[in-house]
């Protein structure tokens, strides 16, 4: 790409991202305003899967101007960073995010254990030196056609040697819940129990409120309850049915309990809150422009419903 082309790309983006916050009533003023109040207890970001065809520095400023304190980046096969490129590629983004002022919130990663093939102790070790202070681990999956607790049992030893090496360099796995017929973590039952072998310093829960909510519309502050000891990270979506089909759209228009705002405000919760904006698809499918006007009302939603 030509230096010109750069120039009005910058500004298309720049220009993007203010449009969309000025267009909105609630709109963002800033990361200084965004930490009024009950706010500053949090750090927020949001996840950059839909527009991760952007370069880092495009990406940077686009969630600066929004007001985002960071972003959660996917360090995996397709992703932001791939992992055979981290050593090269993940301190560039890292570098392009401190010259915004912003970090690399959560690492989301294709690890779920220790091995060659997933590049685990590279990508970690290269993490953790970077200062990224967590990663959002892959998912277990159970077969269905076999007994289910045994399955529990064969993903511990997993987790144990991945917690182990974690510890050793210096970063927390996460685990996000996540909706679906073979999830482990789905219920969150089964992740808090082979999470009590764990002290919440060394392996945390994104506790997901909208694949909460697909999973138990009505019993997940119990399951908020039961893995509270262990959150770390707060995902926001938005769930809701249209002729029995299920679609995930914007922040505070679907079918999210209202009350896990005020649940969540008052059980003291310090950290991060990523907003997801998946609903508009993977990266290049939805124009930029709506993807970031899509981020600017969904975080501008957030804040009036945890300020």
């Amino acid at each position: 790409m030509d230096s010109l082309s750069q120039l009005n790309r910058r500004r298309f983006l720049k220009g993007s991202a203010a449009f969309a916050i000025a267009g909105l009533s609630n709109a963002t003023p800033g990361r200084s305003a965004a930490k009024e109040g009950n706010l500053a207890r949090y750090e927020f970001c949001t996840f950059t899967k839909a527009i991760q065809h952007l370069s880092y520095e495009e990406n940077a400023m686009a969630m600066a101007d929004i007001g985002f304190d960071g972003i959660e980046s996917a360090v995996r096969p397709k992703g932001q960073v791939e992992p055979e490129r981290v050593t090269e590629d993940l301190p560039r983004l890292v570098d392009a995010l401190k010259a915004k002022g912003l970090v690399l919130s959560v690492m989301t990663s294709g690890l779920n254990e220790v091995s060659s093939e997933q590049r685990t102790e590279e990508v970690l070790r290269i993490a953790a030196k970077l200062g990224i202070k967590r990663y959002r681990m892959n998912y277990y999956r159970y077969d269905l056609a076999k007994p289910i607790r045994p399955q529990i049992d064969e993903f511990r030893p997993r987790l144990k040697d991945l917690v182990a090496l974690s510890r050793e360099v210096g970063i927390k796995p996460i685990y996000q819940n996540h909706s679906g017929k073979n999830y482990f973590g789905g219920p969150i039952w089964d992740l808090a129990s082979v999470l009590d072998d764990y002290s919440p310093e060394e392996i945390g829960v994104a506790f997901d409120i909208g694949h909460a909510t697909v999973e138990g519309a009505r019993d997940w502050p119990l399951n908020f309850a039961r893995i509270r000891e262990y959150l770390d990270t707060v995902y926001l979506k938005e769930p809701t049915w249209r002729n029995n089909e299920l679609s995930f759209g914007p922040l505070g228009e679907g079918v999210v309990d209202k009350n896990f705002y005020k649940i969540l405000t008052q059980s003291g919760f310090r950290g991060t809150v990523s907003v997801h904006v998946e609903y508009l698809g993977h990266s290049g499918e939805t124009p930029t422009e709506t993807i970031l006007a899509a981020m600017a009302k969904d975080f501008a939603t957030a804040r009036t419903l945890l300020a």
